[in-house]
């Protein structure tokens, strides 16, 4: 994050974007202190701005000086999506890296994210991957959602699902969205949120619509 101080914002904004090579639109900033001067002399302000390279970038220098520090040699590929970074990482020990039930890799996706986030004072969507393990875990979910989903239709009775991180969660939410007579709700706190699959039956599901309308 870099502080510049100019006197007016948008001044400041426009210094900015030229140094860091890019459209004001794609910085993010926030202002820490404003002076007005008096009779207009003396007048500034002060902000903290970032854009996404930076973002990538302290990706790029964080995971390479914490691999430095374990001796261990990987290789880094970011990409940019709209709503954040995917870091796919690969190494020789890919499966230490993983963990049972991929546990060390949802822990360092927490430490990870939470370093981004205090640099750049924002929560920015960044998802660790190991070798795109976690493509296949998606692939995974989604067929295991799919059938548990069906099951759930024919027998009317609720599925609760073990525990998994975030990104996991979403993707089942957003598998089943749309299925007739079936609603996700996840359930528990910390290391223990789950999912829940329930049958939720056409009367149900006509009420819940009226109280939204409401």
């Amino acid at each position: 994050m870099t502080v510049y101080t100019a006197k007016t914002l948008e001044e400041l904004l426009a210094a900015a974007a030229e140094e860091k090579g890019c459209a004001v639109e794609d910085l993010h900033y926030t202002v820490t202190e404003e002076k007005e001067g008096l009779l207009g002399i003396g007048k500034s302000v002060t902000a903290e701005v970032f854009c996404m390279d930076d973002v990538k970038e302290f990706l790029f220098d964080y995971l390479g000086n914490f691999f430095t520090s374990i001796d261990q040699d990987i290789e880094v590929a970011i990409e940019e999506r709209t709503d954040g970074f995917i870091v796919n990482l690969n190494a020789d020990n890919n499966a230490v890296l993983i963990g049972k039930m991929g546990k060390t890799l949802a822990a360092f996706n927490t430490v990870v994210r939470a370093a981004v986030n205090s640099e750049f004072k924002k929560r920015i969507d960044v998802l660790i991957d190991i070798n795109h393990y976690k493509d296949d875990r998606y692939s995974k979910l989604r067929a295991m959602a799919k059938r548990i989903a069906k099951q759930v239709q024919r027998s009317h009775v609720d599925v609760e699902l073990d525990p998994m991180p975030n990104d996991e969660r979403k993707i089942i939410h957003k598998t089943l969205n749309d299925w007739r007579n079936i609603k996700t709700e996840s359930e528990g706190v910390a290391a223990n949120r789950h999912i829940c699959i329930r049958y939720v039956d056409d009367a149900e599901l006509s009420t819940e619509t009226e109280e939204e309308d409401i």
